[in-house]
């Protein structure tokens, strides 16, 4: 059985990450290796991983992704979910998320009263990414921008808890995480060039979190036409609302760190295991 993991030119064997997974992979006697993505990828499955760079070649990214028959996740769930404008639509079918507003270019946009975060909807590692409460620098945040941006209210639990970071192999919750604040005021820096670095740490979530992300499963499953299920793998990023309720901050179903390092080998096993049942089905 051979498997790619997907990465991206500047992190051609990942961002380390997912040495238990490689680990587990080949002690199941899987042939895996990493190759960037946009060459050849001929294999049982391909999983994306470390594709960090896509947003500066989306088209080529896209095409790439058309390409390979036996992706994971597939086609039609990263076209849907490589754009976050996918959050107003959860939102319309009933998910608590934190509320969002869609700016496309040359559109006047209506900031949120205090602090609030201006971010490109196709984006990665938070590149882009700004918190705001002058109006006129987030305006000219946006104009920089150029392309479809999300305007959402800063959550100010952030500060203290930061976020929650569910990971669910094949629609089943395998594991979480914490992520710290990241967004000082003004533009994040991405100091890596790929992706804004992260205070990351283990956490137990709350059952009203795990409720909470299946929802946001079944319904972007029910969305697609899918079972929740056919999403090999998903982050479901978590944050406190206002009222102490969970809201959606994102949904990671193209290429999200999914925190190995931070779990024992049990997750890394059960990951190895549906990517081996999805390769045996391709």
């Amino acid at each position: 059985m051979k498997v790619v993991l997907a990465s991206c030119d500047r992190l051609p064997l990942g961002d380390g990450d997912e040495e238990s997974l490689v680990a587990a992979l080949q002690r199941d006697g899987v042939d895996v290796e990493w190759r960037p993505w946009g060459g050849e990828a001929e294999a049982d499955l391909v999983v994306l991983r470390t594709t960090w760079d896509y947003p500066d070649h989306l088209d080529e990214f896209l095409a790439w992704c058309s390409s390979v028959p036996t992706l994971a996740n597939p086609l039609p769930v990263i076209r849907w979910n490589i754009d976050k404008s996918y959050m107003a639509e959860l939102a319309a079918h009933g998910v608590p998320v934190v509320p969002t507003a869609v700016v496309r270019p040359g559109e006047e946009p209506v900031f949120p009263d205090g602090e609030f975060v201006v971010k490109p909807a196709v984006g990665a590692g938070s590149r882009g990414a700004g918190r705001f409460t002058d109006h006129a620098a987030a305006r000219a945040h946006l104009e920089a921008l150029g392309v479809t941006a999300l305007v959402q209210p800063y959550q100010s639990s952030v500060d203290a808890q930061g976020e929650t970071a569910l990971v669910f192999f094949a629609g089943e919750y395998s594991h979480s995480f914490h992520k710290g604040p990241m967004l000082a005021q003004g533009l994040a820096e991405a100091e890596s060039g790929l992706y804004v670095e992260e205070r990351l740490g283990s956490i137990e979530p709350s059952p009203s979190q795990v409720a909470l992300a299946e929802q946001v499963l079944d319904v972007a499953a029910q969305l697609l036409s899918l079972r929740r299920s056919d999403f090999l793998y998903a982050r479901v990023d978590v944050v406190e609302g206002p009222g102490g309720e969970p809201l959606l901050l994102e949904l990671e179903l193209t290429e999200p760190s999914l925190g190995f390092k931070l779990t024992t080998g049990e997750a890394a096993s059960r990951f190895s295991k549906v990517i081996q049942e999805a390769a045996s089905r391709s």
